[in-house]
């Protein structure tokens, strides 16, 4: 199954990121600390090309440190780009992406050089509960679903430091299929555009050989990680349906319901510290994604091709 969701809201978004980055100096782009490949947006990148780039691996107390200290480093590493890690709900963390900014601006603050500043994510990434942290009171809508915030605003955090907030968005096309089943599981993707079941099942298929503890702790399922690791993801998801009760009539499975609980447990960070992807993974599933995206549209261009038309001499 292919995940995509690019509803029309975000077709203004880009429009409006691709106008107002003519007057930035900083972009932060906030990802979901349990996903910090497959949350930052290629689309993003390519309008803010050239811009100083704060990336925010947000949700941090949700996600496995050590993970994250692989990701921080990773995005340490690149130019122009410097990467912090926080919980947007705590207030003196928060504060430090301000000092991040004019490390990566310098010349700019005060009256006469105000830092203008673009505050960028996917949705439902935790963009929103930052911004009413830094401001001390509820500025912006939050909620625990995709498309919350739908216009732009500008928010003043100090003198002379503007920030502008932009709706989630995410990208016409997304090549990287874990990616997408990781979106979803982390609640970035609307409801009708992915299977519960097909994404529950992938989930517990990419945290049970690292996170049985965590599964046996939440679901008492009476085994060891290893014998967790071992499970085919669909007996599992049975056991933890078992476990939790969703059985159906004459004690069937209530697959649904069994999904829905295992992504509503990992949204909610009940089952733990939990991170999806390193950056060794990520990177794989990209050039796995793009060769197999490039192979479909040399296939298509193919097709699309109009015959020669017959020499009539």
């Amino acid at each position: 199954m292919s995940i995509q969701w690019f509803p029309g809201h975000m077709h203004l978004t880009r429009k409006a990121i691709t106008e107002r980055v003519k007057e930035i100096d900083v972009v932060i782009e906030m990802l979901d600390a349990r996903l910090p490949g497959s949350s930052a947006n290629p689309l993003l990148a390519e309008l803010t090309s050239g811009r100083p780039t704060l990336k925010v691996v947000n949700k941090q107390d949700m996600a496995d440190p050590e993970r994250t200290a692989l990701w921080l480093a990773h995005y340490n590493a690149q130019a122009n780009t410097r990467a912090i890690a926080l919980d947007a709900s705590v207030t003196a963390p928060a504060r430090a992406l301000i000092d991040a900014c004019h490390e990566l601006a310098p010349l700019r603050g005060g009256m006469v050089k105000p830092m203008r500043v673009l505050i960028c994510g996917i949705p439902n990434v935790g963009k929103s509960t930052l911004i009413n942290t830094l401001k001390g009171k509820r500025a912006a809508k939050t909620g625990d679903e995709a498309g919350i915030t739908r216009t732009e605003s500008r928010i003043v955090l100090a003198d002379g430091f503007y920030l502008y907030d932009t709706p989630g968005m995410l990208w016409p096309r997304i090549v990287v299929p874990e990616s997408g089943f990781n979106l979803a599981a982390s609640g970035a993707v609307g409801r009708n555009a992915y299977d519960e079941q097909e994404v529950a099942l992938e989930l517990l298929d990419k945290i049970k050989a690292r996170y049985g503890a965590e599964l046996d702790a939440r679901y008492k399922l009476g085994l060891t990680p290893q014998a967790i690791a071992a499970l085919p993801d669909e007996e599992l998801m049975a056991a933890i349906a078992r476990k939790r009760g969703a059985i159906g009539s004459g004690g069937s499975i209530n697959w649904q319901k069994a999904a829905e609980l295992v992504i509503a447990d990992f949204r909610s960070g009940i089952l733990g510290r939990i991170t999806l992807e390193t950056p060794e993974q990520f990177l794989r599933w990209l050039h796995a994604g793009r060769e197999a995206d490039a192979q479909r549209q040399a296939r298509k261009k193919e097709r699309n091709k109009k015959p020669a038309k017959p020499d009539k001499r």
